[in-house]
């Protein structure tokens, strides 16, 4: 607590309890003689200066307005500047900061492929301490890692050129699911997928558990990678996380696809899927006969019928 606030506290108490000055002191803490000080300085000339400096720059707080009076040879504690400048009323009321309301939308359980992708960051660092991001996508119904792009910072242009590689190798997904972060919410990234015509499914802000599935990528990640592996450069780090991506699309069992790896999972449904995709198109055209009468010409020109032997 500052001295200024331990002496109005004191005087409230002498004047709610009639206690003696001694006593007040003794209980606040303070000496009686910081509590009787009275300065003698006046303030009004900084008060005036202030005044006039905000009425020509009303949206300058006390640190600018501070460094104006240094520019006219005034040396004052900003300490002071603070005081004066509360006390004129001179405080700028900042406006509220509006953030993006999101409505939480439920994980659904995805079909086949491509339907859904799951996009997200995760940190981790170099021997030197620098720091880097690992651009996780995974597919929601596969589960395959689809892309683990690290860099030191990531931009919205650098996202979607990953997303247009992946796109460029197996197809168009249907909607893209990512939290709130500036890559995710910058103009580029948005008229990207509204030109592409991917629904982009944002998660409401502190809720990771709306993005479930690439959290509990990024706890395996974390777990068999990161953690166990020590990184001696950016150029380490992407060739260890890269061999690591290719073990968890071949060989590692996935709890959740039947101890499948996430590549053999995608190819038994692909082949189902097309499959059923044939025998549905077989059974909507129409049957050739196995045994219709067919007319055939014979070399002196008489029509004779003949049969198709199946």
């Amino acid at each position: 607590m500052e001295l200024v606030d331990r002496r109005a506290d004191a005087d409230w108490l002498r004047l709610n309890y009639a206690a003696s000055e001694r006593r007040v002191c003794g209980l606040m803490g303070i000496a009686v003689a910081s509590y009787q000080y009275r300065t003698t300085r006046s303030d009004e000339p900084l008060r005036t200066q202030l005044v006039d400096l905000a009425r020509s720059k009303p949206r300058f707080g006390y640190r600018r307005l501070q460094v104006l009076l240094g520019r006219t040879g005034e040396k004052v504690n900003h300490k002071r500047v603070h005081r004066v400048y509360r006390e004129a009323g001179l405080m700028i009321r900042r406006k509220k900061r509006k953030h993006c309301v999101r409505e939480g939308r439920p994980l659904l359980a995805r079909t086949a492929a491509n339907q859904e992708w799951a996009l997200d960051f995760v940190h981790d660092a170099v021997e030197c301490g620098r720091t880097i991001r690992v651009l996780s996508v995974v597919d929601a119904f596969t589960r395959e890692c689809l892309a683990l792009e690290v860099d030191t910072s990531f931009a919205s242009r650098r996202v979607t050129r990953v997303l247009d590689a992946i796109i460029a190798e197996r197809g168009m997904a249907r909607a893209i699911r990512v939290d709130n972060g500036p890559e995710f919410t910058s103009r580029h990234f948005l008229a990207w997928c509204v030109e592409r015509q991917i629904e982009v499914i944002h998660i409401q802000p502190g809720k990771p558990t709306q993005n479930g599935r690439i959290e509990s990528f990024h706890g395996r990640l974390r777990e068999e990678c990161l953690r166990v592996s020590w990184f001696q450069n950016l150029f380490d780090a992407r060739r260890k996380i890269a061999a690591w991506r290719i073990d968890y699309n071949e060989q590692r069992p996935h709890s959740s696809l039947g101890y499948k790896t996430p590549k053999e999972f995608a190819a038994a449904q692909a082949a189902g899927f097309y499959t059923a995709e044939r025998e549905a198109r077989d059974s909507n055209a129409v049957p050739c006969p196995s045994r219709s009468p067919i007319p055939a010409q014979t070399q002196d020109g008489k029509a004779e019928s003949c049969r198709i032997l199946t």
